[in-house]
């Protein structure tokens, strides 16, 4: 409950900011200099590796090149993102500027890509498409776990590319 609360509340306050904007739609559409939601959506632009951690919590989980969390939406549709505008911000997804690279313990055949409505490519795994969440600020954290919002939960995905429940 507490997570649906706090998720609310950065949705909220993200919409908020949104509106209060001169320009809230080009804020949303041009990622593309990377306006940065959050600090957690930078590493992607650099050159996507996807590799496996160990978190003291949740054991062997999947992370990118500077060890932040990934995480799954179950409502996607296969390697389809439905995790757009408002839920884009709270949840950046996982971008490549090139063929995504496994890192230690994790599957190269399982790493693929899809590509979003606005055009960019967004890392997959195990046909998933993989999102940040904007309250992980350090490498390891994993307070995105379980939450429910935008219509479905986020899990951190297992090395297999199976949701951690």
């Amino acid at each position: 409950m507490q997570k649906l609360l706090i998720t609310a509340a950065i949705a909220s306050a993200l919409l908020a900011a949104a509106c209060g904007g001169t320009t809230p739609s080009a804020a949303a559409s041009s990622p593309s200099p990377n306006p940065s939601p959050s600090a957690a959506a930078s590493p992607a632009a650099a050159g996507t590796t996807i590799a496996v951690a160990t978190n003291a919590k949740l054991g062997q989980i999947l992370v990118d090149g500077k060890g932040m969390t990934v995480y799954l939406f179950v409502a996607d549709t296969g390697t389809s993102s439905t995790c757009y505008t408002s839920c884009a911000a709270v949840w950046p997804p996982v971008l490549a500027t090139g063929a995504p690279q496994a890192g230690a313990g994790s599957t190269a055949s399982l790493l693929g890509t899809t590509t979003r409505t606005d055009g960019k490519i967004e890392v997959t795994y195990a046909g998933h498409p993989l999102y940040y969440f904007i309250q992980d600020k350090a490498a390891g954290d994993t307070t995105g776990q379980g939450i429910n919002g935008f219509g479905g939960l986020w899990w951190v995905l297992t090395p297999s590319g199976a949701a951690m429940h």
